[in-house]
């Protein structure tokens, strides 16, 4: 598939506002638990955080409709589209993200109430942005539990990052355990983000051009598609890059995306006190954006559409 970077930045960076909103709301009943102080500027900006990178994600989104004025529209086929829910979702998950952060800013009790409100509209839009792919049955790389797990891992990988990063300047005194959730929820990550490359590695195409065409012949090759100038589906259905770009960015994304946050984020926490451990903290979540940016765009790529089989290796 073509990866839309309207669609790369609409996915990341609403998952990153997701997970620091859920980062936020877990600190808060830790907290409550334990009797620990918290300020209220840790989430009073936190929260003001997610709504930005909500509302840039949501931004984003409409750069990819051929007529934005109809974006209403977009809700209408909710009983059955998954789009149609993420659409509703998304600014549910927002307003009440914004009435979170507003309730810590106002001093109101009950926090935590729509805190759990706004947490659950963020696993309920995880569920919806998942599955928009993951229903796909002709896209087999798509097509997998591993789609919506690695949805929700990275979102709360890269938002849990952030929450550290926010905690460094705002509530030192969390940035230990802080830290060690991110570094977990990466190496998790990590892992099923692995196990579906290993999956997808293994996939065989279920259509080929004896079963489109009717011929049985063991060897068909194909001379011509029939038409020599670009079309719909050569441009929307295939990326357009070598093998070995796509190996280069996979590289890069398990790098950028897992193995250098968790490192930053790892030695960040050592000296939470100091400056230096805010820029390290700062720095992994800068890197690990850009390799969830580069994940994305793989996990587009990577995704191998039937009709290809036709259009894309046509001499």
């Amino acid at each position: 598939m073509r990866p839309a970077f309207s669609v790369i930045f609409l996915t990341t960076l609403c998952g990153a506002a997701q997970g620091l909103l859920l980062a936020l709301v877990a600190v808060e009943a830790s907290a409550r638990l334990a009797s620990l102080y918290v300020p209220s500027g840790f989430y009073v900006f936190g929260a003001a955080l997610a709504v930005v990178l909500g509302t840039l994600g949501l931004a984003a989104s409409f750069f990819h409709l051929g007529h934005p004025e109809r974006a209403w529209r977009a809700i209408a086929m909710w009983r059955t589209s998954w789009l149609s829910r993420e659409c509703i979702a998304l600014p549910v998950f927002l307003s009440l993200c914004t009435a979170y952060g507003a309730a810590h800013w106002a001093g109101m009790s009950g926090t935590l109430a729509i805190g759990a409100l706004a947490a659950l509209a963020s696993l309920a839009l995880f569920v919806c942005t998942g599955m928009i792919y993951a229903c796909l049955r002709f896209l087999q790389e798509w097509a997998s539990p591993l789609t919506l797990v690695n949805f929700v891992l990275l979102g709360c990988a890269s938002g849990c990052t952030l929450a550290t990063a926010c905690a460094a300047w705002l509530a030192p005194a969390l940035v230990g355990k802080l830290a060690l959730c991110a570094c977990a929820l990466t190496l998790v990550g990590c892992a099923t983000r692995l196990a579906s490359l290993l999956r997808n590695a293994r996939l065989k195409p279920k259509s080929t051009v004896q079963s489109a065409t009717g011929i049985r012949q063991a060897k068909v090759e194909q001379k011509s598609r029939g038409f020599t100038a670009s079309a719909f589906n050569t441009r929307e259905f295939f990326h357009g890059q070598s093998g070995g770009t796509l190996r280069l960015v996979k590289i890069g994304f398990l790098m950028g995306a897992f193995a250098v946050p968790f490192v930053l984020t790892g030695a960040g926490a050592l000296a939470p006190q100091s400056a230096a451990a805010a820029v390290a903290l700062g720095a992994a979540f800068v890197v690990q954006y850009a390799g969830l940016l580069a994940e994305r765009w793989f996990f587009f790529a990577d995704a191998r559409h039937p009709q290809n089989i036709y259009y894309q290796r046509a001499s």
